[in-house]
């Protein structure tokens, strides 16, 4: 006999997740144990893939950055720049599992992650954790507090553009960021406090405000901080002074702004956005995100996992590769009634025309 919970995921999957309310929608016991004991031995990162991953995307991406580069050719310096925002894209992400892992599973990870990506592309890895454990939490997330959530079904219909706009800013953002009001903010503890509170957290929840950091993690803020500081002054420095042609830095900060905006679409895809502010179980935050499940095109724009981003609020802590394995023994062990198929999408596209569908409803835009 099937569930209540089943049956009433069943009577609601023609409808959109985003048109049923979250708030007080029960856990799907079903769902919450078969992930659990499914992917009870998948917890273990593997140190061979993360290492050959990082580093291959890494390599690549940096060999095509200097065929961008050195490139006379335009045609061939727009596909080497391609090339360079995917690969480096690709590396970048590791922030995410940088904020999840067991350190002292992959010891070193985090020290190199910052010295091949962190701190060349100025997005250090302390601008993710602390923060983005926070968007996991039971209590916080889709709340005022949850740092990577906005309503934005029921926002104006000029949030989505001004989102990917914004996001294309970002190197200007961050050379300003660390190149200038990070070092003046040593003079001052007002705009020290501004800077740790405002200006140190890839969020797009602009009401968040985070916290100074305390014992291991204000060290390791420290001398990323400081690294991203000297990248940033010496771009600034180079281009004023002429010392580095403004064609390299203009193409450096563009593969930047790639990796921003696709990582900003991606980012827009990743819930439905359908919280009305109040606390959510975790078959709701479940229910809120999305899988996207088919192809090899969300391997490129959602990549190390993050297409599986449902799962991951299910089970935050499997590494990375373990997700599609995950995805597999859960789809097959669930009926397709279960709750755990409703989060499930076969692309990009729809998910994207759904969210400008429910951005431009009549009578949803009750917040600025």
């Amino acid at each position: 006999m099937k569930s209540t919970i089943e049956q009433n995921a069943a009577s609601r999957r023609a409808s959109s997740p985003a048109d049923v309310s979250l708030s007080g929608m029960a856990d799907d016991r079903e769902m919450l144990r078969a992930a659990s004991e499914l992917a009870r031995d998948l917890h273990r990162p593997n140190p061979v893939i993360y290492w050959s991953d990082l580093l291959g995307s890494t390599l690549f991406g940096y060999a095509a950055l200097a065929g961008a580069i050195m490139s006379s050719w335009t045609l061939l310096a727009i596909v080497c720049g391609a090339g360079a925002v995917l690969a480096l894209y690709r590396a970048t992400l590791f922030i995410h599992e940088i904020t999840h892992l067991d350190h002292a599973r992959l010891p070193g990870f985090r020290l190199v992650w910052n010295l091949l990506i962190g701190i060349p592309l100025m997005l250090p890895s302390f601008m993710y954790e602390d923060i983005h454990i926070i968007h996991h939490s039971r209590a916080r997330y889709g709340t005022i507090d949850d740092p990577e959530y906005l309503p934005l079904v029921v926002m104006k219909p000029w949030t989505l553009p001004l989102l990917l706009f914004l996001s294309f800013l970002m190197p200007i953002a961050i050379l300003l960021r660390f190149g200038v009001l990070g070092p003046l903010s040593l003079l001052s503890s007002k705009l020290r406090r501004i800077v740790i509170g405002r200006l140190s957290g890839l969020q797009i929840n602009p009401r968040f405000e985070r916290t100074r950091p305390s014992g291991d993690f204000a060290r390791q803020w420290v001398w990323q901080e400081v690294g991203a500081s000297l990248v940033a002054i010496a771009l600034i420095g180079g281009l004023a002074s002429r010392a580095l042609p403004p064609r390299i830095v203009l193409i450096y900060l563009g593969v930047i702004a790639g990796i921003a905006l696709l990582n900003q679409i991606r980012t827009l895809v990743a819930h439905l956005w359908g919280s009305d502010g109040a606390p959510l179980t975790i078959t709701a935050q479940y229910l809120d995100t999305t899988n996207v499940t088919k192809g090899f095109l969300p391997c490129l724009w959602a990549p190390v996992g993050l297409r599986f981003h449902a799962l991951h609020h299910l089970l935050p802590s499997l590494p990375y590769h373990a997700l599609g394995e995950a995805h597999r023994r859960i789809s097959h062990a669930l009926s397709q009634n279960s709750s755990y198929h409703r989060a499930n999408y076969h692309s990009l596209y729809p998910l994207l025309q759904k969210l400008m569908t429910e951005t431009v409803k009549p009578g949803r835009h009750i917040r600025k």
